[in-house]
């Protein structure tokens, strides 16, 4: 027991600088692995999947840094097993969540009222749908009604 509290108090959090992205190269400066580590994690890890630029550069959010950084004290610190520190990380993460762990009971009747809405759409949404899938009947055409009028004259413009 003591050696576990003297691992995880000897592994401290290096400082993350201030910035929207990471390139890998920076990324693996913070957490003190290759850049081979951390595209073996990413390939380990759902969780890990930082965005990447149109050349196909992987950039990094701070929470991905946090995450890779987690997984480094998981597995070089506390001797987690990859498969293992990936359950652990799945544990954390159900339990920071709250929507997957209890429903309060008046949400309840807001999901009924959600779903009837729902199922209110839906319905139509396919008489929509069957308005525009039935064949169109041709209307029929109507003549444009041809006027005469009485020659007084015998002309056709009257003066």
């Amino acid at each position: 027991m003591a050696t576990q509290l003297s691992r995880k108090r000897a592994f401290e959090s290096p400082q993350i600088p201030d910035r929207l992205y990471f390139k890998i190269g920076d990324v693996a400066r913070i957490c003190g692995v290759e850049t081979y580590v951390l595209r073996f994690w990413e390939s380990q890890f759902p969780q890990l999947k930082p965005n990447k630029s149109g050349t196909g550069q992987r950039l990094y959010r701070r929470r991905d840094v946090e995450l890779a950084l987690d997984i480094k004290r998981l597995v070089h610190a506390e001797g987690y097993t990859l498969s293992g520190a990936r359950q652990a990380l799945e544990q954390v993460s159900r339990r920071r969540d709250p929507e997957l762990a209890v429903v309060p009971a008046d949400q309840g009747k807001r999901m009924d009222s959600v779903a009837a809405a729902i199922g209110h759409a839906r319905a139509e949404l396919r008489e929509i749908a069957g308005l525009l899938g039935a064949p169109v009947q041709p209307t029929p055409r109507r003549r444009p009604k041809v006027t005469t009028f009485a020659s007084t004259t015998g002309s056709l413009f009257p003066s």
